[in-house]
């Protein structure tokens, strides 16, 4: 009967265990956006493997989540042999990865939701640093760049700016400027100018691109526009 009473009340905290990981979890994802609608989450691994920190596979899907202003109209992410600080977790400590994952995943962006996070410091940095590279001119002209829509293409998007001058007093032109994207590799971009903002004709096409390296944490598969949707699949890793 002991015996019996003993492998209960360790089942039992298997369980607990298993509860509690799971919860911080949950909590550790939504602390990392803020706002989503749907989160779903599927954790592959034993009780004991819990118990010990390592979590096989985990796998998240969500919907409509913003991340540091990027409104992601769809996401999902698949990581393997994940270790996490279990002891500190039982303690009631937020969750902390202890090791570096590659995390894989497939990220959809519609038009809408890209015109949204135009306001992110994530998204018009990058964007300034591309049109900066096509467009010298614009840096020496141009006090800020105030970012009015996106429009989305195959494999190229158009960009519709306000260039402010300081000093100015009059509302500015708004330039439209299209760029070709090509992934050359896992970590490399390439953007072409394909549309000057004065309609002016471009030079030869080597003066036109540019490339940019992704780093080496970043191993990018498929990088896809079609009009009114971006695609992106490939893998990254996570540091603690």
């Amino acid at each position: 009967m002991s015996q019996i009473n003993s492998q209960m009340t360790q089942t039992s905290g298997f369980r607990l265990v298993t509860r509690v990981l799971k919860a911080a979890l949950q909590l550790f994802l939504r602390s990392q956006v803020s706002a989503i609608q749907d989160l779903e989450i599927d954790i592959q691994a034993s009780d004991r493997q819990l118990l010990t920190g390592t979590i096989p596979k985990i796998s998240i899907f969500a919907n409509r989540a913003v991340y540091q202003g990027l409104h992601l109209t769809s996401i999902q992410l698949t990581a393997e042999n994940i270790r996490v600080n279990i002891s500190s977790v039982l303690k009631g400590q937020p969750l902390r990865l202890l090791e570096i994952i590659p995390v894989t995943g497939k990220l959809i962006l519609e038009e809408s939701d890209l015109n949204a996070s135009l306001t992110s410091a994530l998204l018009s940095t990058a964007l300034k640093d591309a049109l900066v590279k096509l467009l010298p001119e614009l840096s020496v002209n141009s006090k800020t760049i105030i970012w009015q829509k996106i429009i989305l293409g195959n494999n190229q998007l158009i960009l519709f700016v306000n260039p402010g001058t300081e000093g100015e007093t009059t509302v500015p032109e708004v330039l439209r400027i299209g760029i070709g994207l090509e992934l050359l590799s896992g970590n490399e971009l390439k953007l072409t100018l394909l549309e000057h903002p004065k309609h002016q004709c471009l030079n030869s096409e080597t003066e036109n691109e540019h490339y940019f390296d992704l780093g080496c944490d970043v191993e990018i598969e498929n990088l896809t526009t079609i009009p009114g949707k971006l695609s992106c699949c490939g893998q990254i890793n996570v540091n603690p």
